[in-house]
């Protein structure tokens, strides 16, 4: 058995997404840019060490995506880089989170006026009386880009009903008088998408996400505000200033 062999074999995801995914990050990375032709499927087919089949399935995936166009008698060509899409940039600031967010578009799934409390983690806050669980995708020009499922605690939720109904619910929390929260804290996984994550964000089964679980808590350590969010992989970055943090850090900030 040959090493790439081995490699299929260590995972279940089926050999075209496998496939698929060298070939979009290859994409992404500019190896080839847009406009440029890629390799020939006799070519990716002795690289891969794959049936051809195998790789017109891989290119037929990138097609539908709308990163590469075939041209009949001429080959495949790069359509669009990746890169282009990744405009959200998941800082660890809560100011830079709000303002990248603040203007895109929710298209709610479910309202849930009598929810069942969000499951709290031993030193996330107390949960509060009652909640209302909000789950929508929210989308950027008009590609949408995550899942979200927030439960937002239900005196907060009182205070602007058909705000909280029409907008994404984090600036909102945040523009709201009379409200003091003590920790806004945020972790960060990731993963791949599944079967209904594929289908409301229009990714790939199996491609790459960042799951992510945000807690608000007020100054009696409430939780008013819990969420987990799926985030396409496609369009996200992480932008860390590692220099400000290591002052901070150093300042006993």
């Amino acid at each position: 058995m040959g090493q790439l062999a081995k490699t299929y074999k260590r995972s279940n995801i089926p050999l075209y997404l496998q496939v698929s995914s060298t070939l979009r990050r290859r994409i992404e990375s500019g190896y080839w840019k847009k406009g440029e032709q890629i390799s020939t499927i006799e070519e990716l087919e002795r690289e891969f060490e794959v049936a051809r089949v195998t790789v017109r399935q891989a290119i037929d995936l990138l097609q539908d995506e709308g990163l590469v166009r075939r041209q009949q008698g001429k080959g495949t060509f790069v359509k669009k880089h990746i890169k282009e899409n990744r405009w959200l940039r998941l800082e660890i600031g809560m100011s830079s989170l709000l303002e990248t967010i603040a203007q895109n578009v929710p298209h709610f799934l479910n309202i849930n006026h009598v929810s069942e409390p969000p499951l709290l983690h031993e030193g996330s806050g107390d949960l509060a009386d009652a909640y209302v669980n909000l789950r929508s995708v929210q989308s950027k020009n008009k590609e949408p880009y995550g899942l979200v499922d927030v439960h937002l605690a239900k005196h907060i939720f009182d205070m602007a009903p058909d705000e909280f109904e029409s907008n994404i619910a984090l600036p909102m929390l945040s523009r709201l008088e009379g409200i003091s929260t003590s920790r806004a804290h945020q972790t960060l996984v990731i993963s791949t998408a599944d079967t209904e994550t594929s289908h409301l964000l229009k990714t790939p089964l199996n491609a790459p996400v960042a799951e992510a679980h945000c807690i608000v808590t007020d100054d009696q350590n409430v939780a008013i505000y819990v969420a987990d969010i799926i985030y396409r992989g496609d369009c996200i970055k992480f932008d860390i200033e590692l220099l400000q943090t290591l002052n901070a850090e150093n300042n006993g900030g």
